[in-house]
């Protein structure tokens, strides 16, 4: 499944301050859908994300009914993008779970 948005860039200044752009209702009520089958807990949704020419994967996590896609420090720099920003985003889920090495 992909999609693909346009949303604003904003900061969360939690214990760990970190930006976001918030998934738009619709797509987010799709990735609902199909979070039980996507998910490796806590809501978390892994994907492959795209603004500009950069692409990263990261995970998104459920905020007030919708879903948050961190934004890296590297991607905004790379495409020169801050906290208020405008952006177009490209969103896939990413197949399977993420592997975890015990040691």
């Amino acid at each position: 499944m992909t999609w693909d948005f346009e949303g604003e860039i904003w900061y969360w200044r939690g214990p760990a301050p970190f930006y976001f752009v918030t998934v738009p209702e619709s797509i987010s009520a799709d990735i609902h859908a199909v979070a039980a089958d996507v998910s490796y807990g806590w809501g978390a949704i892994p994907v492959r994300a795209r603004i500009g020419a950069t692409t990263w994967q990261t995970s998104m996590f459920p905020k007030g009914g919708m879903y948050a896609l961190p934004v890296k420090v590297a991607v905004r720099r790379a495409e020169q993008i801050d906290d208020g920003d405008l952006v177009s985003a490209h969103l896939e889920l990413e197949p399977g779970r993420p592997q975890i090495t015990v040691r």
